[in-house]
Order: C-alpha cells, then sequence, then structure tokens
C-alpha cells in the first residue's frame, strides 16, 4: 500500500515537474525573427543612421542661414560699405532705442491679436454650424475651402480692386445704404482694419475646418446625457462643448497667431505698408531696410528680433497648451 502511494506520489511528481518545465520548453521552441537572407551585418547596423539622413540634412538647411543672419547682425554690411566692420551688438541697439521699431511692433501686435481673434471666433461659429448634419452644412463645407485655394497674395490684390473708392464693388454694393464713398485703405485705421478683413477671409475657412474635424473627434455620450436631462443649447454649448473643444481651439489660435505674427504678403499687396507708416509690421520693417535701403545687416536685425518674439511667444502658448490638455484628460500636474 505504501509503495503504490510513494510510486502515485512520484507519477505526479514527475507530471508537475513536465508540467513546469513545459512553459520553458514552449518558450525556448519560438523561434526569433528570421535573419535577413543576404544581408551583411555591417549594412544592418548602418540602417537606422540612413534613415536619419533626411532629417539631419532638413535641420542643416535651416541653422545654416539662420546661423549666417545671426553672423551678418554683428556687421554692418550695406550697399554703400562694401568693406564691413565688426559692431557687435550696435544694430541691435539702434534697433530697440528707434522709435520706429515700436510703432511697428505695435503694429504687429494689434495685427495678430485682431486678426486672431476675429478669426477663432468666426471661424468656431461655422463650425459649429456645419457640425449640424444638413444638405446646406454639407454643401458650404466643400464651398468653404476655396479661399485657402487662392495665394493670400493674389486674395490682396483682389480685395485692393473691390475696395476701390471710385470703381470698387464694395462701395457700389454700399452706395444704395449711403456708404459709398468709404475710403478703405486710405486712412490709417481703415487700412490696418482691411488688411485684418482680408486675412480673416483666407484663413477663417482653415480655423474652421480644424474646429469641425474637433467637433466631430468629441465623444457623444456627455451630450447624450444631457440631452437626456433636458439642458438647454447654451448650457451644453457652455459646460461640455467648449471646455471639451478648447485644446483644438487653442492649437488654431498658435497657429493663426504665429502666422499673423509673420505677415507680409497681405500688408504689402493691399497697403505697401501705408498711409505713411501706419501699416508697417516688424516683417516688411525689415524688407524696407534690408531690400529697399540695402541696409542688409540692420534688416536682419530686426528678422532676428520678430524671430525671437515669435519663439517666446510660441513657448508661452504651447505650455498653457499644455496645461490645457493636462486638465481635459484630468491629468494631474
Amino acid at each position: 500500500m505504501n509503495s503504490s502511494t510513494e510510486a502515485d506520489h512520484g507519477a505526479a511528481s514527475s507530471d508537475d515537474a513536465a508540467v513546469a518545465g513545459a512553459p520553458e520548453k514552449a518558450s525556448a521552441a519560438v523561434p526569433g525573427p528570421p535573419a535577413e537572407p543576404g544581408v551583411p551585418k555591417w549594412r544592418r547596423t548602418l540602417r537606422p543612421y540612413l534613415l536619419i539622413v533626411p532629417a539631419l540634412l532638413l535641420t542643416g538647411g535651416i541653422l545654416y542661414p539662420f546661423g549666417l543672419g545671426l553672423y551678418y547682425t554683428v556687421f554692418d554690411f550695406a550697399a554703400s560699405k562694401p568693406q564691413p566692420d565688426f559692431v557687435g551688438l550696435e544694430n541691435y541697439r539702434r534697433i530697440f532705442t528707434d522709435s520706429s521699431f515700436w510703432d511697428s511692433a505695435w503694429v504687429t501686435v494689434l495685427y495678430a491679436v485682431g486678426a486672431a481673434a476675429v478669426e477663432t471666433v468666426l471661424g468656431v461659429a461655422v463650425a459649429l454650424l456645419l457640425h449640424r448634419s444638413t444638405l446646406v452644412g454639407r454643401v458650404l463645407e466643400k464651398v468653404l475651402i476655396l479661399p485657402l485655394m487662392i495665394a493670400p497674395v493674389i486674395a490682396a490684390i483682389i480685395w485692393k480692386l473691390m475696395l476701390q473708392p471710385s470703381v470698387g464693388v464694395i462701395n457700389y454694393l454700399l452706395r444704395p445704404f449711403g456708404l459709398g464713398g468709404v475710403q478703405w485703405t486710405d486712412t490709417p485705421t481703415g487700412a490696418l482694419l482691411s488688411s485684418i478683413a482680408v486675412d480673416v477671409w483666407v484663413y477663417t475657412p482653415f480655423v474652421a475646418i480644424l474646429a469641425l474635424a474637433g467637433l466631430r473627434s468629441l465623444p457623444t455620450s456627455p451630450f447624450e446625457a444631457a440631452a437626456v436631462d433636458g439642458a438647454g443649447w447654451w448650457f451644453t454649448f457652455r459646460k461640455l462643448t467648449m471646455p471639451m473643444l478648447w485644446p483644438y481651439v487653442l492649437v488654431v489660435v498658435i497657429f493663426r497667431f504665429m502666422d499673423s505674427l509673420k505677415v507680409f504678403d497681405i500688408i504689402y499687396a493691399l497697403t505697401e505698408g501705408g498711409p505713411g507708416d501706419s501699416t508697417v509690421v516688424l516683417q516688411i520693417r525689415a524688407y524696407l531696410e534690408a531690400i529697399r535701403f540695402q541696409r542688409y545687416s540692420f534688416g536682419l536685425s530686426y528678422m532676428i528680433v520678430l524671430w525671437a518674439v515669435v519663439y517666446l511667444a510660441a513657448m508661452v502658448l504651447v505650455r498653457y497648451l499644455g496645461r490645457i490638455q493636462n486638465r481635459a484628460a484630468e491629468v494631474p500636474k
């Protein structure tokens, strides 16, 4: 009896050992990834480094002109001075002590803030209208991209003709309402507002398309629960739609604000910076100094200052975007 029990116990132990060893045998039997036939080891080692070559070339293509521009700003390159001298930070000192720089900086901020704010509000409003699946909404969604298919400089030239006081179609359409004699681009305020209006016409569809994509990616369950509870449209928009849509909207604001700070084509084609210096933004000021007045180092210094402004603004907005995304995802700081 004891011998049979011991035999059974030994058989069970051997079975347990076999079961315990089965995963090891199974794992040992799983084959690894097959080696590439005919590919030398040095090529497999070199392949990851070859894949980053395009990125390195692109980075070099960006950093080399930027570094060369920084180098030129510490000299006084100009058409009237073929043998430049080293001047250090003198160009930057001249910029920050020049009243025209601060005037251009103020115009740049007004333009960027005004264009980005109006485009964001209108774009989100259009996206909310198009979000309703109606036939009109689907048709307008296709038509919405038409302004984006026109180059901004061409759009500015078209609007310049339309805003002509005497022969422009805008004043012709407003004449029955007693508003036919408006000098759209001949006054400082009118020129700035007209430039912002053209920018809004060109880029509001871009904001609307991105906001519409954000709306369509939102979860539907919170809105269904709000509808069941009898929540109104304004409550739903204020408590559900905008808090969840805000990260998408902020991405749009970052894109448009950064682009508006660097605007050149729309303003130059519409007003050439006039009347006077009323619409001379920093980009146009740099162009005038470097190309028209042929003070190359001084104009490049304007561009470096503008780059620093755009970079700092982007850093602040991107950091704020990260906080908004963490708050939306309920991730602790």
